[in-house]
């Protein structure tokens, strides 16, 4: 059983194929969502469900970010100094790039819950293969 995983695997989500590979994304994207989510069993039944609305969830925040960096100068102009922008900007920067690379992480673990999950068959296992 190979433990390879693709650039941009979370570190704290076990490979797939591993025992431990469901529990760990489990409770990693349980980090990603807001807290509320975790009162819904369904979504602690049903990883790959939990993935899809972390995967919304992030992509949001993604495309937020994205609005906040372009508007930033022209809503703040007036109420903050020229080094102030530029601090905003370089914090929508850096957030971004990392919202960018967790969806990016989210969809590799997601891509890899599909590969386990088949309704009505909980034996059906298809292997996890990357795209590279």
């Amino acid at each position: 059983m190979s433990t390879y995983v693709p650039p941009g695997w979370p570190s704290q989500v076990h490979p797939p194929g591993t025992e431990r590979f469901e529990d760990t994304a489990l409770a990693w994207l349980l980090e990603l969502v807001p807290p509320e989510y975790r009162r819904y069993g369904v979504l602690r039944r049903y990883p790959i469900a939990l993935a899809r609305m972390a995967r919304h969830h992030v992509n949001s925040s993604v495309e937020a970010a994205r609005e906040g960096f372009r508007t930033a100068r022209v809503d703040l102009g007036d109420l903050v100094p020229p080094h102030g922008i530029e601090a905003v900007l370089d914090t929508y920067r850096r957030e971004g790039g990392r919202l960018v690379a967790l969806l990016q992480g989210i969809e590799l673990v997601e891509t890899a819950l599909r590969g386990l999950a088949r309704p009505d068959d909980p034996d059906y296992r298809r292997p996890f293969t990357p795209k590279l």
